[in-house]
């Protein structure tokens, strides 16, 4: 769905291919504008599809339950999708590369401890690559796809964002992507 927070994790994984290697095109389709972009798989497929047409190699797939086509189709094409929201490297292995998979059960288990020691506090928090909230998907369903020099690639990446050496632009606070 054509929204912010979709168009932040279409800025970073814009970021990411374009540092993983230079020259990168990122090829971006919106399933709509409503909510019922979230469970639309075969549309999903349509634009996946168009996508591998266009030559992309790798497919993300920030959709909800439309997710579930992207994946399928870039199966069925032999090219690489990455997963959202939690680890679906199962449902393709040897298609899906990765998934971006979001900690939630590290910010209900915080909420709960908090809560227990009587230190909660209401508001926003947001957990990123520093603290875990967001993380790669790594498991025996890809495990063959990540070579060692991926597996130190993405390792320093990780360890270059948190130190600071790697800025990533937050689309939230300025709704530009650096290309």
């Amino acid at each position: 769905m054509d929204i912010p927070l979709i168009r932040k994790f279409e800025c970073g994984y814009d970021q990411g291919a374009r540092a993983a290697k230079a020259g990168n095109e990122v090829l971006q389709n919106f399933i709509g504008t409503t909510g019922a972009a979230w469970s639309d798989p075969v549309r999903g497929g349509e634009l996946a599809k168009g996508q591998i047409d266009q030559g992309a190699d790798v497919i993300y797939a920030a959709a909800g339950a439309s997710g579930i086509g992207v994946l399928q189709t870039a199966a069925d094409q032999g090219k690489f999708s990455i997963g959202v929201d939690s680890n679906q490297n199962y449902l393709h292995p040897g298609s899906v590369l990765t998934s971006m998979v979001k900690r939630v059960d590290l910010a209900v288990y915080g909420a709960f401890s908090d809560t227990k020691a009587d230190k909660f506090t209401a508001g926003v928090q947001a957990l990123g690559i520093k603290e875990d909230g967001v993380a790669w998907a790594y498991d025996d369903n890809n495990k063959p796809l990540i070579t060692p020099e991926i597996l130190a690639a993405v390792e320093k990446a990780k360890a270059d964002i948190v130190s600071g050496a790697v800025k990533v632009h937050d689309y939230m606070s300025d709704n530009s992507c650096p290309k």
